[in-house]
């Protein structure tokens, strides 16, 4: 995640006592360095593994484990602790939550600080469940987190992989990337408003090879895109990501295609575009590249005078758009609106978003972004300079309205 993005924000931590407790530390961390303020709230089964200290001193706060003073004749002056810690919070997050836990939710049950807390809440609730594979696919279990789905609880579905017992499968705790971009989220008012829909996305670079040694290329990072999917995929949409080279990461869920060339990103936008309802071409697409590639390194001594070019095809114009809602992107350094207009109509968009590069910190390597979205109706919108997580999902929004 980026910059400060929840700087200010209340975050109520809720662990449970599971062998993934220990990862509660890194997430605790994360959370302070992007801004938050962090209260912790452990089961006793917790402490078994992870130390309160610990996460004590990491969130900078008292850890709270007992609902009542070990002794009244020591201290009395708990009160209503739950409901002011809950009135505090601007969102609980339970990370590892036990089937356990996730049980007593879904029931109601108040029966220890913990759950007592989660009755008390005003603020959204986000779960991240984790378990061994058989426990987490546990007919009663899978009810128990869709019953917390139907009561508007946020699920951060637990991962596949490989589990404490050394089994495979699904009940890993989803990555601490994961949760907190979920939590962002959530704190911004998005929800899971795109389940059932099927969305491709193109991201990155082209790199169009000059010899075996040599390409190419543009700017390009690939944030923008690899944001737009993993926005899209916390949303609830099925997502397929076509990318040129980036060092950007993606979820492990997201149907994932690696491309290098202006050509084979055509083929595989091509391949992809039936099965799905809307494409998001964000990629920086090269508009050239070389005639004739080189099979061996040009060596210095040939003295290469020039690189003769030819015109790549152009991707979104070529596609068979019927039934789809395309949207396609703008890069200008001048004359940007009438460009970016210009390329909605000639390429038969439905919408396109500008990027304003002449803004400060806006750009391709900047984590933050400053657009204009134009519809085909000949509608448009400003947005202010965003980090790019809140961008893509910006984006989404106004796909969303007009789709």
């Amino acid at each position: 995640m980026q910059n400060k993005i929840l700087k200010n924000k209340n975050i109520l931590l809720g662990i449970t006592g599971c062998i993934a407790a220990y990862k509660a530390a890194f997430l605790t961390r994360e959370f302070v360095k992007l801004g938050a303020k962090v209260k912790v709230v452990m089961t006793p089964s917790a402490t078994e593994f992870i130390s309160p200290l610990t996460l004590s001193t990491l969130s900078g706060n008292p850890v709270i484990i007992s609902t009542f003073p070990e002794s009244q004749k020591e201290s009395t002056g708990l009160g209503t602790w739950h409901i002011d810690a809950a009135l505090w919070a601007d969102i609980m997050i339970v990370a590892p939550c036990t089937i356990n836990t996730v049980a007593k939710i879904a029931h109601g049950f108040a029966d220890n600080a913990l759950t007592t807390m989660v009755t008390a809440l005003r603020s959204p609730l986000l779960v991240a469940p984790a378990a061994d594979v058989d426990m987490y696919q546990n007919k009663i279990t899978q009810k128990n987190i869709q019953s917390l789905k139907d009561f508007g609880i946020n699920i951060v579905e637990a991962e596949e992989g490989e589990l404490a017992s050394g089994l495979k499968g699904k009940g890993r705790l989803a990555s601490i990337n994961k949760i907190i971009d979920s939590a962002v989220l959530v704190l911004n008012g998005f929800n899971r408003d795109l389940e059932n829909q099927d969305i491709l996305i193109t991201a990155g670079p082209t790199y169009e090879d000059i010899d075996p040694v040599r390409f190419i290329g543009n700017r390009s990072s690939g944030k923008m895109g690899y944001w737009l999917a993993k926005a899209a995929y916390l949303r609830g949409a099925n997502v397929t990501l076509i990318s040129g080279p980036s060092s950007e990461t993606i979820y492990p869920e997201i149907k994932f295609h690696s491309t290098r060339s202006a050509a084979e990103m055509e083929k595989a936008v091509k391949q992809n575009l039936k099965t799905n309802d809307v494409l998001i071409m964000s990629a920086a697409v090269a508009d050239y590249s070389p005639a004739k590639k080189s099979e061996n390194k040009i060596k210095k001594e040939n003295k290469l005078q020039a690189i003769q070019l030819k015109e790549n095809k152009d991707i979104l114009a070529s596609l068979d758009k019927k039934g789809k809602f395309v949207v396609g992107f703008a890069l200008e350094t001048e004359n940007g609106l009438v460009n970016a207009k210009k390329k909605l109509k000639t390429k038969n968009l439905d919408m396109i978003v500008l990027n304003v590069l002449k803004a400060n910190k806006s750009g391709s390597d900047s984590d933050t972004n400053k657009i204009k979205i134009l519809h085909k109706s000949g509608d448009k919108k400003d947005f202010p300079l965003q980090l790019k997580f809140i961008v893509a999902n910006n984006i989404l929004t106004e796909i969303i309205k007009n789709k």
